[in-house]
């Protein structure tokens, strides 16, 4: 009676009469070849049609785990049964299984993964068709388990990148299957792709690279939105370079509609952020490409931009953005530039016009739209060209200004908001995978270059001052100096953290000079004195920080002449610290050196100066007038710098070397510094004396000291 009710209640389940035969058989195996005899006939059932996860449970119900495991990895198949046969019924039950979400991150599944993946790369007959099947199988396998949210962690650890990267490489059957895979898995985890698999992945980009720089049909498209994705985090391979070059330049040279050239425009964006302009061939051609993707990206950002309402195609306008910046670059490169002359005055003149679209852009921004990742782009490229150029677009870039200022202490209030814009924008522009690679900095740090060189101008000054951006910038420069202070591993910082600080020193020492009261009446500035004097003595005794200290030294000098009257100023331990840490600046840049074949040394650059002493000379040089003006401001200082034995050891160099090799401004400074010193002091005075200053200011034709120590 049973048996004449079971059809019934198949069908009315919708279960399928025969795989309900077969699993039943399943069930009563009573030795491997029974239960080997009945797999095949579920595998076959399953295959042939579309099961649902009811039924997919049932068959995992049955069936388990053991006895796949056992079909995996056995080593003695049955006489006439080739043991790849065995394999592939495993690996077809486990693909069953893993239709289900559930069972496709069983430890049972995972633990398959490092076996799933020698699969991909096993020799044997490419015609038969169980193999084919039985790869197919084991793709559909991993690609179910990429598929949940921590399967690409597994499958990267089970060794499944470099085995798709081989059965890639290798064009054997289903290897599309492995590349489509392999996007998958760099889209869901790059960084982690790479670390695992770098050989393997550069082998790929090789093979890819060659087949695009040969490409002659569609294909050579659709390789184009292809490679980014197989573009290494760090460094592009210089061997890819000429492959990649030509094959762009032969779309990109041609007529092309906008769903063609955007790809190729992307890939180039990506290069130019990765590589710089070091994937492109020096010479004419060279030089015609770099002109070709300028004027490119210029035309793009443009048709975008100037007309109001115009939907924007935001990633391929942030990529034309970093081609736009690599233009920035090469026209303001001064050796071994790519560009001639005539090429470099031509971009600048389209990138002018592009960079006008930009201003007009950010001018019709609202509130609302601040925090959006295209408009972080956009101030990001607009920084880059106020870096080098603020003279044209002025009265655009003064209607701008407000707008600049207010958008970044925005971001600056919201610092966490800022960082994730800086990822959202290097995903939206130049990398179309997570984490990708990152732009460098807040907003304000990419604004910092220009507000430098619009600080020495009027108009532009007076609507910063305006608008506040002084006391931003204050606080901006303590909290990226908390970065750098003890407790913090200064070692692991970007560099643009301390680029970030010199230029807001230099910014202040701007309105130092061409805004004293502001320096005087602003609280900030107060803060910002203290901070410099508390840091510099720590500072100078770092190694390789030389400049940064040379910029806080100068800095606080200059800033102590205005406040000088502060109480924080007169002879407070924090003061002192700070003048004996520039006295140390100060007096350590030269030294007497010995020349071959004469009895007087010469002075000469001290080592650690030597390197770097183009761009310190005029720090060096501000700092000594500044401290040369602040000791008859502050009575304690003179006492102090003897106490230190500068003026004593500035005259004992001076008298060890040949006057010849002493330059007149180095003579002129020497001497500024000690006359201010005698004036202030007898004690000062008579020390020189002692040290033979008379004689020495003779010498060197130092009238004024000369004068200075023949008085009582």
């Amino acid at each position: 009676m049973a048996s004449d009710c079971e059809p019934a209640l198949n069908q009315a389940e919708g279960r399928n009469p025969t795989l309900e035969r077969y699993l039943g058989a399943l069930r009563e195996a009573k030795n491997d070849s029974e239960q080997f005899a009945a797999l095949l006939l579920v595998t076959k059932a399953v295959k042939a049609g579309d099961i649902d996860a009811k039924t997919r449970r049932r068959i995992f119900d049955a069936v388990g785990f053991t006895f796949p495991n056992r079909l995996l990895t056995t080593k003695e198949a049955p006489d006439g049964c080739p043991d790849h046969v065995l394999r592939a019924l495993g690996v077809a039950l486990l693909a069953c299984f893993c239709s289900d979400p559930e069972l496709a991150v069983h430890p049972q599944v995972l633990n398959k993964i490092p076996i799933l993946s020698t699969f991909l790369t096993a020799r044997g007959d490419p015609d038969d068709a169980a193999r084919r099947s039985m790869i197919d199988d084991t793709y559909q396998c991993l690609t179910a388990v990429a598929g949940t949210p921590r399967g690409p962690r597994h499958l990267i650890a089970g060794g499944t990148v470099s085995a798709l990267c081989q059965a890639y490489l290798g064009h054997g059957y289903g290897f599309d299957q492995a590349l489509a895979l392999l996007v998958g898995l760099l889209a869901a985890a790059e960084t982690q792709c790479w670390k695992e698999a770098e050989p393997d992945l550069l082998a790929v980009l090789r093979g890819l690279s060659e087949d695009f720089q040969k490409a002659e049909d569609a294909s050579k498209f659709e390789l184009c939105q292809l490679l980014p994705l197989f573009l290494p985090p760090t460094t592009v391979p210089p061997e890819c370079y000429r492959d990649l070059q030509a094959g762009l330049a032969r779309i990109l040279g041609s007529k092309l509609s906008s769903w063609q050239r955007n790809p190729a425009l992307k890939l180039a964006a990506r290069l130019a952020h990765a590589c710089g302009s070091d994937w492109i061939p020096a010479g004419s051609s060279g030089s015609k490409f770099l002109a070709l993707l300028v004027n490119l990206a210029c035309v793009e950002v443009r048709l975008a931009l100037e007309e109001t309402g115009t939907e924007v195609k935001e990633d391929v306008v942030t990529a034309c953005y970093a081609l736009m910046e690599l233009g920035i670059q090469e026209c303001t490169r001064c050796e071994q530039s790519l560009l001639k002359e005539p090429q470099k005055v031509q971009l600048v003149s389209v990138m002018k016009e592009a960079i006008g679209a930009v201003i007009h852009y950010l001018l019709q921004v609202g509130s609302e739209k601040q925090k959006e990742p295209f408009v972080f782009a956009s101030v990001r490229i607009l920084g880059a060209w106020l870096a080098e150029e603020t003279s044209s677009l002025r009265k655009e870039v003064c209607q701008l200004l407000p707008f600049l200022v207010r958008y970044a202490k925005t971001l600056y209030e919201e610092a966490e908001e800022a960082n994730d814009l800086t990822q959202q924008v290097a995903n939206l522009a130049i990398s179309p995978t997570t984490p990708g690679p990152t732009w460098p900095g807040d907003a304000l740090r990419l604004l910092l270059p220009g507000w430098c060189h619009l600080t020495v101008e009027d108009g532009p000054r007076e609507i910063l001052i305006k608008e506040g951006a002084p006391s931003l910038l204050c606080k901006y420069f303590l909290q990226q100096w908390e970065l750098t202070s003890p407790g913090h591993d200064t070692s692991v910082l970007p560099d643009s953290v301390e680029i970030g600080l010199q230029t807001c020193c230099h910014i202040f020492l701007n309105l130092v000079v061409t805004a004293p009261g502001l320096i005087k009446r602003d609280a900030c500035f107060t803060s910002l004195m203290n901070t410099l004097m508390t840091s510099l003595p720590a500072l100078v005794q770092q190694q390789g920080r030389l400049l940064l200290a040379a910029n806080v030294a100068t800095l606080g000098l200059l800033m102590a002449r205005l406040l000088s009257t502060s109480p924080a100023l007169q002879g407070t331990p924090a003061s002192r610290g700070f003048f004996a840490a520039a006295i140390l600046f100060l007096s350590q840049s030269h030294v007497a050196r010995a020349t071959p074949g004469s009895d007087q040394a010469v002075l000469a650059l001290s080592p650690e100066y030597e390197g770097i002493w183009a761009d310190l000379q005029e720090l060096w040089f501000l700092g000594m007038q500044a401290f040369t003006g602040c000791v008859p401001l502050l009575p304690w200082l003179a006492p102090a710098a003897l106490r230190s034995r500068w003026p004593q050891e500035l005259l004992q160099l001076l008298g060890s070397v040949s006057p010849n090799s002493v330059k007149p401004e180095m003579v002129a400074a020497y001497q500024g510094v000690l006359v201010e010193l005698a004036r202030a002091n007898r004690l000062c005075r008579e020390a020189m004396r002692l040290q033979a200053g008379e004689e020495t200011a003779s010498h060197y034709r130092m009238a004024a000291l000369e004068q200075c120590l023949s008085e009582p």
